[in-house]
């Protein structure tokens, strides 16, 4: 689709304050300018020229407007063209503690303070609902820049901070694409705000003189829409990005005095903002070839999202306070800037190549159909369009003959297909051995059967196949144990004593509470030993087929040679004419190099699948294994008194501690009265029941809003509270000495 010239919209978010600056900052009656006037320095002199008055033109200003109104103004109608197929941007830029943050992600703790992303994604599942002809996916990838490196904020591996190298911004004719970004599906709104939670509990935040809880780093939120029509018959589908970024704060260093780790923040973030400040000017000036998109990774990040085929939105947050009015009006001139980017918007068309398959196998069904009744019409006898058979190559072959033996002088012809079967006969026929042998000599039939393998050494290698995959699949399985098993000791003890060695413990759990992620597991594993049987077997059929062309190739070279020698047939066309033994191993060389085109393909896609099965199965091991240390700790690690205190309760899952009470047991170990504390406090699931019975009521379309913070937060306080644990594990002198009123060589044993 041709795309349409548009501008960047530019929106100015003033933080509210009580110290507003009524002479200095004005908005015009239409809120959409805001004037800066700042009073002319009489120290300098009566000649000073410094400008002190500054108007910009803007597509909103959003002074006291709450989240709602913010979104509506900023973001509604973007959300709402990506579901159509347009890409959308949207940026939050502005000085340190400005309120980008806040407008981007909001408070995650209100719902009705939530910011532009949770409601974007909101939108986005409500219209999938309401789209019920179209078959919507949802994908969510959520990237951070921290000091010019790469992070996936969603990848469950722990980030290697010594580098990148696992994450690269590459550009495909597509667009610009991060490898190594994982995507995660998300099939409900609370799926998605899980991701959101997830990933915002892993950004890198910093304290600083303007915010307490300042992000030091670049993030990208990015929502993945395909939109698949229902009807079999419309292969054409579109695929479109919502980039939802929040830019670190810019600042003066020498204004804030920042020091060490945070004047390094500070240095990288300063100089990405300008490198993006520089992309910007030439994009405005249609002069400029080139745009320095490489310079940094930001930039790089977003090229197709600034001067690409996209709805671009930025929001500039500035301070409403005179003591900040040189980076307001810097944050200014940057959205004046960006106004004068234009982009191309278009929808993102794809096709779906095997619902195209399918539609045109239809369509040739219905010609030949309509070809049927077309010659039923003109009353022409039956004619079939199918390709021929065996028989019917057999009949044509003998008409020829008796044609060339003067037998009949007519040959039936249909079709085309007849036609070039015609002419394929005369020219195997004409040649001059077989004009006496005939085609299917039972001495050649009995030599070309020679060259390829007997079917019992198929079947003897097939055996053998499955002799080594089944030792493999016993070496995999018990490669579980032994990874288990690894620096457990082997004496085993009972429990009242001590906990039970990780290798019976083990078993235990995989037949009892584990038993279902072991299923999976199993089943996991079966399917991939599956494939890589498949792709074993077609790997040793690659492998015969080749040795079966290269044998073909050698008796091809020697008919060749033998027929240079003896002298070539030449017909009045100047073609040569070959004999049915040479012919027959051309033909038979054709269909090898088909049938290994079609098995490579097939191992492609095998190799593809056993990679993705490969991934499965390392998750769910990994599962497994998490799943049995969270057990293991639980059942034997705790000491009885902390169980007995942490029975009572409301509903806990099997295998996991109420968060508030392991918290509770580490954060009061020092001060005496702990277990009236255990007891007291109020669980994660009750102040969910209560939250939800005073906010539901008034707004229930929190529901997966607040699930999901409630989720992400038992998560992060187990993983914390289970840290500290260890600690106390690793540290049991000083716990003893630490702790009043309690046995000493209970707290031993944690």
């Amino acid at each position: 689709m041709s795309a349409k010239e548009s501008k960047v919209h530019a929106f100015v978010r003033v933080k509210p304050t009580a110290n507003f600056p009524q002479d200095m900052i004005k908005y015009g009656p239409d809120n959409k300018s805001i004037d800066i006037y700042i009073r002319r320095d009489v120290k300098k002199g009566v000649v000073n020229n410094k400008q002190t008055d500054w108007s910009f033109k803007l597509d909103g200003v959003l002074h006291n407007a709450s989240q709602d109104s913010v979104y509506d103004a900023v973001a509604r109608d973007l959300v709402s063209q990506a579901l159509d197929g347009y890409n959308g941007t949207i940026m939050c830029y502005g000085q340190t503690g400005a309120g980008k943050t806040y407008t981007m992600t909001g408070a995650t703790e209100n719902y009705k303070h939530r910011g532009i992303i949770p409601r974007a994604i909101q939108q986005v599942f409500r219209a999938v609902e309401e789209h019920i002809d179209q078959s919507i996916t949802v994908r969510i990838s959520y990237l951070e820049i921290y000091n010019e490196t790469l992070f996936d904020l969603l990848s469950t591996m722990p980030h290697d901070m010594s580098g990148d190298t696992h994450m690269a911004v590459v550009e495909y004719p597509q667009g610009v694409f991060v490898k190594g970004l994982s995507m995660h599906p998300a099939s409900h709104e609370e799926d998605a705000l899980n991701l959101l939670f997830e990933g915002e509990t892993n950004r890198i935040i910093g304290e600083h003189t303007l915010n307490k809880n300042s992000s030091r780093s670049h993030c990208i939120f990015t929502i993945y829409i395909e939109s698949h029509s229902r009807i079999l018959s419309d292969a054409k589908y579109t695929a479109s990005k919502i980039n939802l970024v929040d830019l670190a704060g810019s600042e003066r260093l020498g204004k804030t005095g920042s020091e060490g780790q945070v004047l390094k923040e500070a240095t990288y973030i300063n100089k990405s903002l300008s490198f993006l400040e520089q992309a910007i000017i030439a994009l405005a000036d249609r002069k400029r070839d080139h745009v320095p998109f490489r310079q940094s990774k930001l930039t790089h990040a977003l090229k197709d999202s600034l001067g690409g085929n996209c709805n671009t939105v930025l929001v500039a947050n500035i301070y409403g306070e005179a003591v900040q009015i040189e980076e307001t009006l810097s944050s200014l001139r940057f959205a004046t800037r960006m106004k004068w980017v234009t982009t191309e918007p278009a929808i993102n068309e794809k096709y779906d190549p095997e619902r195209m398959v399918k539609n045109l196998e239809k369509e040739i069904v219905l010609l030949k159909q309509e070809l049927a009744m077309h010659d039923s019409l003109v009353n022409r006898s039956l004619v079939n369009y199918d390709p021929l058979n065996e028989i019917q190559i057999a009949e044509i072959n003998s008409q020829v003959r008796r044609y060339l033996e003067g037998a009949t002088d007519d040959i039936d012809i249909m079709n085309i297909r007849q036609i070039q079967e015609v002419f394929n006969q005369f020219k195997v026929i004409l040649s001059p051995i077989t004009r006496k042998e005939g085609l299917g000599s039972p001495v050649l039939g009995k030599d070309l059967d020679s060259v390829s393998p007997s079917r019992s050494q198929l079947v003897t290698s097939a055996k053998d196949l499955d002799v080594k995959e089944g030792l493999i699949r016993e070496q995999d399985a018990a490669s579980i144990e032994t990874h288990r098993s690894e620096s457990v000791p082997k004496e085993e003890s009972h429990r009242p004593s001590s906990p039970p060695a990780k290798l019976v413990a083990f078993e235990e759990f995989k037949n009892e509470r584990g038993s279902e992620i072991n299923r999976i597991f199993k089943e996991n594993k079966a399917i991939l030993c599956d494939r890589k049987k498949k792709a074993s077997e077609i790997t040793h059929r690659l492998n015969l087929i080749k040795q079966e062309m290269d044998i073909t190739k050698q008796a091809l070279g020697a008919q060749k040679k033998e027929r240079e020698e003896q002298g070539e047939y030449v017909n009045e066309e100047g073609q040569i004419i070959i004999d049915e033994e040479e012919f027959l191993l051309v033909m038979k060389l054709k269909d090898l190099k088909k049938q290994y085109r079609c098995d490579f393909d097939e191992l492609r896609d095998l190799k593809a699948e056993v990679q993705y099965c490969q991934h499965l199965v390392d998750q769910c091991r990994n599962r497994l294994i998490s799943e049995f240390e969270i057990w293991y700790n639980e059942s034997f690690l705790i000491p009885e008194d902390v169980q007995e205190a942490i029975k009572p309760g409301g509903n806990i899952r099997p295998g996991m501690i109420p968060m508030n009470r392991v918290l509770c047991l580490v954060s009061c170990a020092g001060e005496s009265g702990c277990p009236p504390c255990l007891t007291a406090d109020e669980d994660e699931q009750e102040r969910f029941d209560r939250l939800q019975g005073e906010v539901l009521p008034a707004c229930p379309d929190s529901t997966s809003f607040y699930n999901a913070k409630m989720k992400t937060d038992q998560k992060h306080k187990y993983f914390r509270a289970m840290a500290a644990l260890q600690q106390m594990h690793k540290k049991p002198g000083l716990i003893t000495a630490t702790v009043k009123n309690k046995p000493p060589a209970a707290l031993h044993v944690i």
